[in-house]
Formats: structure tokens, sequence, C-alpha cells
């Protein structure tokens, strides 16, 4: 079965294995009070509610909203290069602006990507010794996604930031699982903001939100990145639909992922003894975790059939790895997860590993 014929079992599925559950237009849609004040072009209404909601979270003097990270950080990236006069962009080599992002830092802005460090482990202050060159900015992703949601040692990060600042550089933060990052570190969204001067989040991923992001930081660099998302396109007629869903998903979830992480190490506790799997990080250091499998794509996909028709959604695909007999799942646990036993959750991974 191909990963197309997969998705169309999808909506019939009423459990899910990873995150909030299926996706749906309902659900989704009743995130958004019938009440919600609209904006006008990005003014006002639950846009300014939002930015002045995150920007208190995070305690940083004003933030701006916009439809996408990619679009949130290159114009921040942008912003930060045209202060320093400098190009150098520094990260993890498996950083989303080098990796996910079709070259756009380079084609779209001029900007020069320089991966530091190894990209199987964790970037370390150590790292960042090899950089000779003044960068525009040093970004640092907070977890690791694809290192399986890994976090470096705090008192690590702060000396990362403090070498951007030593150089006369900016410190940028990746924060787009920032809110899963404050159940790893134990601290508040604010905590972890602090050494930074300008900080990404998202609102669909840990939360489930509708497509949505917001950029926090100085006034002057939040207005810098206001012009930037007019010209790119972002300042829509209307945000208000993902703004008041992200408020609402914000308010909701983000007291709840102490649990999300509990249940993360719970699953990871019922699976690591099973045969042909292995947990990554072991134990979960955020709410998500990856699974490796020994197992081919396609066992992999008669099992996830298996398990949709079943009524139980996992996963469409698997990613490969360095190890052609071995697959990658990403697990991040949400309310879905919470909903399932921890004998439904063995037995499905069981069975995806067979």
């Amino acid at each position: 079965m191909s990963d197309d014929d997969l998705e169309t079992l999808r909506p019939s599925c009423d459990r899910a294995l990873s995150g909030h559950g299926p996706v749906r237009a309902g659900a989704l849609l009743a995130t958004i009070p019938a009440d919600t004040a609209v904006d006008r072009y990005g003014a006002g209404g639950v846009v300014a509610e939002l930015e002045a909601e995150v920007a208190g979270l995070l305690d940083k003097p004003a933030a701006v909203y916009l439809p996408s990270g990619t679009m949130a950080q290159q114009a921040v990236l942008r912003v930060h290069a045209g202060r320093t006069l400098r190009r150098t962009v520094v990260a993890h080599p498996e950083c989303h602006l080098f990796q996910h992002e079709d070259g756009a830092l380079e084609r779209l802005h001029g900007l020069v990507p320089r991966p530091v460090g190894d990209r199987n482990r964790l970037l370390l202050r150590a790292d960042l010794d090899a950089v000779a060159e003044p960068p525009a900015a040093l970004v640092v992703e907070l977890p690791q996604r694809d290192l399986g949601g890994q976090l470096p040692p705090w008192d690590d990060v702060v000396e990362q930031t403090a070498w951007a600042h030593d150089v006369h550089s900016v410190a940028h933060l990746d924060g787009a699982r920032l809110w899963e990052a404050t159940a790893g570190y134990d601290l508040p969204p604010a905590d972890l903001a602090a050494p930074f001067d300008t900080v990404y989040v998202s609102f669909y991923k840990g939360l489930g939100a509708l497509a949505g992001c917001c950029l926090a930081g100085p006034a002057d660099v939040v207005a810098e990145v206001r012009e930037w998302r007019h010209r790119m396109g972002g300042t829509l007629f209307g945000l208000w639909p993902g703004a008041a869903s992200a408020l609402t998903c914000l308010r909701q979830r983000l007291p709840l992922m102490p649990r999300y992480l509990e249940r993360a190490r719970e699953v990871a506790a019922c699976v690591r003894d099973l045969p042909g799997v292995r947990v990554v990080p072991d134990p979960p250091q955020t709410p998500m975790l990856h699974l490796l499998l020994e197992t081919t794509p396609e066992a992999f996909g008669a099992a996830a059939r298996e398990l949709a028709e079943g009524g139980l959604w996992t996963w469409p695909s698997a990613a490969s790895t360095g190890d052609p007999a071995v697959l990658r799942v990403e697990l991040g646990a949400g309310d879905a997860t919470l909903a399932l036993s921890l004998d439904e959750i063995r037995a499905a991974v069981a069975r995806l590993a067979r």
C-alpha cells in the first residue's frame, strides 16, 4: 500500500498514537471562539491579544504574529544581518533553516549558512570554538527535534549565547518546540527566552493549533520583522483564525506539558524491551521521542495499515536511517497519547516492529 492509500484510512481512525489525534476541521474550528475579535491586516483584535500574551510569557518587550515559522526566522535573521552588517548564520547542521527551507537563506536573503558541530549530537559551546568569522547570528534550537527532542545542559546553552554576545553578534532561539522544552528543563518560558535576543515559537506543533507562530524580542527588531512580514506576503487581510486558535491552545495545553513529558517517559518504559525497538533518547527529555524499528518499509506499511483499519492511526510512513534495516518514527506525546492505555501503545509498537 502506498503512503497516499494509507492516508485514505486516516479519517476513519478514532484513536491515534501520537500528538493530539487525527487533525479534523471541526476540532480545529472549535479552537476559534465565536466572539473572536478580528484583526485588519494583522492590526488589533485577537492578533494583538496573542502578541501581548506571548511577549508576556517570554518576558520580551514585543512580539509579532506570522503565518509560518519559515517566514518568521528568515525575517528576523535578515534583520539581524542588516544590523550587524554580517551575512553568516551559525547553527547545528540539522537546523531547520539549513535542511528544510530549500536554500531560502541564500537565495532570498543573501545569507550564508555555517553548520557547526556533529549532526548526530547536540551542539555545545565547545563546538563554537571552531568558528573564527564573526556571524550575523547564532541560532540554537531547543529542543533538537531531529535528535529526538534532546536538550543540551542549560548552563551550556547560556554559555553559547554568551559566546554570540562576546563576538558582538546576537543569539536567536528556534523555539518551535519551546513549550515542550519548558517541561524538559522544568523552567518557565521566560527563563528559557532570557539569554536570547530573539525567540520564535510555534503554535501548531506541540500545542495543536492552526498554523502560525510568534517572533518576540526588542520592540525595534519586532517592528522590522513586521515590515518583512509584509514584504514576504505574510500580512494577510485577516490573521485572526490562526491567532485565535493559537491563544486557545496555548492556554489549554501549555500547562499540560509536564503531563505529556511524563507520558513520553511512560511510553519509553513500556516499549524499550520490545525486540527490534530502540528509544531515542532514553529516557525522553521532552514530550517527544524517536523510535528506531528493525523492520522494512513494506512490513511497516502493512502494520500501519492493519492498525489503521482497526481504528488506530500511527504514521503514514517511517523515515530511513543510516542502517537500511532500521526505520525511524517520531512520537510526540499529546492528548491522543494520554487517551490510550500503555498496553495499547505497547501492542501497537510491537506490531510496527515485526
